[in-house]
């Protein structure tokens, strides 16, 4: 498989001979306004310019959407991609919005979807900690993707570390997690993504895995940058398990 960072969430998977992008995020540089409630309230969203070409991007053979907030599917995305295209959403609440958005082809994750031979399994997250932000952000998912030419792919979605997250990983046993890792935060609500701690703790549940750190340093609302992950990490003597990409940059695994 190769695995290449957009921006913030934003991914291109290809897998086992197909192509997918994750969590479409596909506006200008500066294109919205900064979320509230949070730091950088003088900066505009996407921070950065995608690194590549719109047109590449909306090849894909199939979108899975995660959930629904604005930088994992926003309005560029739902004007650029073809109204055709093979999505995938995690619950009829989202297809429900995905079509109303003109998309034809919209397929709710379950346990145990296939699409072309790639089984595809819906997990669950938590978007922060505490009943209050919980209940305010909403429902989100994660995926595990299976072929038996390719390792086993889990792209966890906007979690932070909690029990599902394990209980993902003693039963899939995965060889590549992705993580949301920019530590994203409202003011008074704490994180709504994973931060550093919490990628140690998916090392130390998984250490046999290669883990990828994506969702950074491109929504105003970032509280944990690159370099100091990758400062942490090497403190921690892991840098060679979890790999923290710049934008536009690939993994074969």
């Amino acid at each position: 498989m190769k695995v290449t960072q957009i921006r913030n969430a934003t991914l291109v998977v290809e897998y086992a001979g197909k192509t997918f992008l994750i969590d479409p995020y596909l506006a200008e540089k500066g294109a919205y306004p900064p979320i509230p409630n949070s730091v950088r309230q003088d900066q505009r969203n996407p921070l950065v310019s995608l690194p590549v070409s719109l047109d590449d991007l909306i090849r894909a053979d199939a979108v899975i959407v995660t959930h629904l907030h604005m930088d994992h599917f926003d309005d560029a995305a739902k004007e650029a991609l073809p109204k055709d295209i093979k999505m995938f959403v995690q619950n009829e609440v989202d297809a429900a919005e995905v079509r109303k958005a003109g998309f034809q082809n919209v397929e709710v994750l379950g346990a145990d979807t296939v699409f072309e031979e790639i089984r595809l399994t819906k997990t669950k997250g938590e978007h922060g900690r505490g009943e209050e932000v919980l209940k305010l952000l909403g429902q989100v998912s994660g995926v595990v993707f299976r072929h038996p030419g390719e390792k086993t792919l889990y792209i966890a979605g906007d979690t932070v570390w909690y029990e599902g997250v394990r209980e993902v990983l003693e039963t899939h046993k995965p060889d590549i997690i992705v993580v949301n890792g920019g530590d994203n935060q409202l003011l008074g609500l704490g994180s709504l993504v994973m931060g550093k701690e919490d990628i140690y703790e998916v090392f130390l549940a998984a250490p046999d895995a290669k883990i990828i750190s994506s969702h950074m340093e491109a929504v105003n609302h970032w509280t944990l940058s690159r370099e100091e992950l990758r400062s942490f990490l090497q403190e921690k003597g892991i840098s060679s398990s979890v790999y923290v990409p710049d934008d536009g940059e690939s993994y074969t695994l």
